[in-house]
């Protein structure tokens, strides 16, 4: 697969101001023909130090009727999603064009060697990692780490349970506004477990709800309510992040990027 870095390696040629020149930076060339677009790969003259310069030889990496122009505008620092958008078309190669009307495109496009991150999340009220880490990658934030997600986000309304941790959920009956009396089936987690030990006693069946339960992949991430697990480690032998129930973007982009770093270096 051949991705550009960045768009700035990337020049559009639709007429020859410049004669055979080309902007020094280039690396690719996607030129207009009458069928639409061919991708062409540049060597340029280094020995002169101008803004526009020779180009010393070219080869076309695809032609025409391999190239496919996506027709709606996209934020190009999402690179995961260009490539998942590239393998859609069908095409060899497919040209993006973004918002600021720079333009890149994906050749060959393969994701397999893309980091696969498990992110586990319950819900409701919202599943704010992940509904987190689809914002950050919507704003391109993941930029050229070459991760992507897979979302497992268990639905605690399956749950068979008297009480529920938080009117938030929209739940009937929960921990946070209801008094206990004893013999409940809760659907809680570690903290639930504490609250009810200091405040009612043990007399209760409580299932264990928190998402580090349901990790069984890595590299994974998953928020818990425990400050004290907060960490890049492992859990139940899977390696992964854990990050705290209420944890600001920035946190968890900092985790996704302490993940990657260790995918490399294994």
């Amino acid at each position: 697969m051949i991705f550009p870095e960045h768009c700035k390696h990337v020049g559009h040629a639709s007429a020859k101001p410049c004669d055979e020149r080309v902007y020094f930076l280039s690396r690719w060339l996607l030129r207009d023909t009458s069928g639409g677009h061919e991708l062409l790969e540049v060597t340029l003259d280094q020995t002169h130090k101008g803004m526009m310069r020779q180009v010393v030889s070219s080869r076309v990496l695809a032609r025409e009727n391999e190239v496919y122009h996506y027709p709606e505008k996209v934020n190009l620092h999402n690179r995961t999603r260009l490539v998942e958008l590239a393998l859609d078309t069908g095409y060899r190669c497919t040209i993006f064009s973004g918002h600021d009307e720079h333009m890149t495109f994906v050749l060959d496009p393969d994701l397999s060697g893309f980091l696969k991150i498990h992110v586990y999340d319950v819900s409701p009220p919202r599943p704010s990692l992940s509904s987190g880490i689809r914002e950050l990658e919507n704003a391109g934030l993941f930029g050229n780490l070459n991760v992507q997600f897979v979302h497992h986000i268990r639905d605690i309304t399956e749950v068979r349970a008297d009480v529920y941790p938080c009117r938030a959920g929209g739940f009937a009956r929960t921990l946070d506004a209801d008094a206990m009396h004893g013999g409940e089936q809760v659907a809680g987690c570690l903290t639930a477990t504490q609250f009810l030990n200091e405040c009612y006693g043990s007399d209760f069946t409580i299932t264990n709800i928190c998402p580090l339960e349901c990790v069984r992949e890595e590299p994974f991430i998953a928020r818990c309510c425990r400050s004290e697990r907060e960490a890049v480690s492992s859990w139940n032998g899977k390696s992964g992040a854990i990050v705290h129930w209420g944890s600001e973007p920035v946190k968890i982009l900092e985790a996704v990027r302490a993940l990657a770093a260790r995918g490399r270096r294994g």
